[in-house]
């Protein structure tokens, strides 16, 4: 059985209506909040890294037995984490961080 063409649209205006409220009231209420535990996820990711793998860099912080057993879970991090530790940061960076 076939619903006619304008309840089909109707049905897919409520849908598309409801998602769009959805998504105001998520940006509105916990969006900045899932913002910032990604960050500090990131922040803490590279330093879990840099005590794990600081012998890249030179920093040897673990031995390296512990190391080659966890190698497999973070070699697919390794390129973007040395990017992000060794960047150039300036006055700017700073500023993006929130007070508070």
């Amino acid at each position: 059985m076939s619903f006619p063409p304008f309840i089909t649209r109707l049905g897919r205006g409520v849908k598309s209506t409801f998602r769009t409220l959805a998504e105001i009231i998520y940006g509105a209420t916990i969006h900045e909040m899932v913002r910032d535990l990604r960050k500090e996820r990131a922040h803490l990711e590279h330093l879990f890294i840099l005590i794990v793998f600081g012998d890249i860099l030179g920093i040897p912080i673990l031995p390296p037995y512990y190391t080659l057993h966890l190698l497999p879970y973070i070699a697919p991090n390794i390129t973007g984490w040395k990017r992000s530790l060794l960047r150039e940061r300036d006055l700017t960076d700073l500023c993006d961080q929130e007070i508070g």
